[in-house]
């Protein structure tokens, strides 16, 4: 692993057009692009398009790194790597699904509605998880696999169905995306039980109702464990300002 100060020297060098500064960066920091792709393969593109999209994302990094932001040329390279695919995503067309995905998204649904059928209430994500032997984040994935994608000309629940592109900021200022860091953190340092209501709530858009269906608790017990993890972070953000 290269150290902070070889890092550094590297970077000047290839911001100054130095292409073999540029290879060795890549080089060393390749298991950190692919553990950021990782998280797109299922989704119809080939691995080593995904590590070519992933290097494109992180030559970006480097071009537009400022020893000024004050963070480390890791964190500030992932969401860069993240936003390079999601581009290609986003412009190629709707997200693909591979077909075990899309698979395992019939074979799970299937079940719910036989459980649904003969208990009269709906598995938990939990116990989806332990019947298919698969984590709890994958039986969530899977699941929002099997969803149509919205249009961002869709109307919204709320603002009185204002399209979601009029909720969307025409470019990310570089706070935005430090924050975006930050958020990802500590996301990742709360507890599963925590981790799965935010995921559930924020990311795949489920009401407070489901959220407490899906894990077998009321939705008064969901409401309150959400007004504490939004506290909570919202108090680790206030620190950093």
């Amino acid at each position: 692993m290269l150290q902070q100060e070889e890092i550094v020297a590297l970077i000047k060098l290839a911001q100054s057009g130095d292409e073999s500064a540029k290879t060795r960066l890549i080089t060393e920091n390749a298991p950190l692009i692919k553990s950021v792709i990782r998280r797109f393969r299922g989704r119809g593109i080939e691995y080593d398009d995904l590590y070519q999209l992933g290097c494109v994302g992180f030559l970006k990094a480097i071009k537009n790194f400022s020893f000024d932001f004050d963070v480390r040329f890791s964190t500030y390279a992932v969401p860069m790597i993240m936003g390079e695919v999601k581009r290609y995503l986003r412009d190629d067309g709707y997200i693909k699904v591979s077909r075990s995905v899309k698979s395992d998204a019939a074979r799970i649904n299937a079940y719910i509605e036989k459980y649904r059928s003969e208990t009269g209430e709906t598995p938990t994500i939990d116990f989806i998880a332990e019947k298919f032997g698969i984590e709890a984040q994958e039986v969530v994935f899977i699941l929002d696999s099997a969803k149509i994608p919205l249009s961002i000309y869709d109307g919204t629940d709320d603002d009185n169905s204002r399209p979601i592109i009029e909720k969307l900021s025409s470019a990310e200022s570089e706070n935005d995306s430090i924050n975006k860091i930050m958020l990802k953190d500590m996301i990742s340092s709360l507890s599963e039980r925590d981790k799965k209501i935010i995921l559930l709530r924020y990311f795949r858009g489920s009401t407070q109702c489901e959220v407490a269906r899906l894990m077998g608790v009321s939705q008064v017990q969901i409401s309150r464990l959400e007004n504490k993890i939004l506290g909570m972070m919202k108090a680790e953000f206030a620190k950093e300002d």
